[in-house]
């Protein structure tokens, strides 16, 4: 194997901010940071979504109403132009 061709791959924590949940992986991911993390000192990469805190993997969807959105729509608006009247009439 080449010497200096290869990146440093490492452990590394990601820390979920929305959740503050951490984890340990492997990664060539450059960081500034550092923590410790079970007694022992890791690079820090901060992270927004994680398998702990987004909607799929946790089963808390938001469900989108967009019926709604299309009134309220057509109250600002009105029909002009809507394609959907003619469709319907």
């Amino acid at each position: 194997m080449k010497t200096d061709t290869h990146p440093d791959y490492r452990e590394v924590v990601f820390h979920d901010l929305s959740c503050d949940f951490k984890f340990i992986t492997r990664s060539t991911i450059n960081t500034r940071e550092t923590i410790d993390f079970e007694g022992k000192q890791y690079p820090l990469v901060k992270i927004e979504v994680s398998a702990e805190s987004h909607p799929f993997f946790t089963g808390k969807h938001k469900i989108v109403d967009t019926a709604g959105r299309v009134e309220k729509f057509r109250q600002k608006f009105g029909s002009v132009g809507s394609k959907t009247s003619v469709a319907n009439g």
